[in-house]
């Protein structure tokens, strides 16, 4: 793989905000997803202190459902991260840590999907997704 890009815009293509998920690196000394979290990319931006440019991101942790995939998808599951009962847990991350794009399928349910969800508010609408493994070969290699 050559280049990807991740994306963190509040207008994409006249069709609402585009911010994509990306799989961040949390303990380098372990394998896979035990090693990395999901995160939404909200914004890239960097700063300069002492002469060095420090490029980040800001960025919405997902918390992961259990201590393994899914027995029944072979998927991780994750949900939106909350500090309390209802602040989304948000932090600046050095963009060194991000590995990849992350590609989630909300957990749907039984009940029908209204049509008024936009794939643009599909993060906001859903409360548990399944991290696909299956999107490409370099996810599936790290996804286990």
């Amino acid at each position: 793989m050559r280049r990807e890009y991740i994306r963190a815009a509040p207008a994409w293509r006249q069709n609402g905000p585009r911010y994509d998920c990306a799989f961040v690196i949390t303990d380098p000394e372990l394998q896979g997803m035990r090693g990395m979290d999901i995160a939404r990319i909200l914004c890239f931006f960097s700063f300069k202190s002492e002469g060095i440019c420090y490029p980040c991101a800001v960025m919405q942790w997902f918390d992961r459902v259990g201590n393994g995939p899914d027995e029944a998808t072979g998927m991780w599951m994750v949900r939106p991260g909350f500090i309390g009962d209802h602040q989304r847990n948000v932090a600046v991350i050095h963009v060194d840590t991000i590995f990849r794009a992350a590609h989630l399928i909300p957990i749907y349910g039984r009940d029908f999907v209204p049509r008024e969800i936009a794939p643009c508010h599909s993060y906001d609408a859903f409360n548990g997704f399944y991290v696909n493994k299956f999107v490409d070969h370099h996810a599936f290699e790290i996804a286990y």
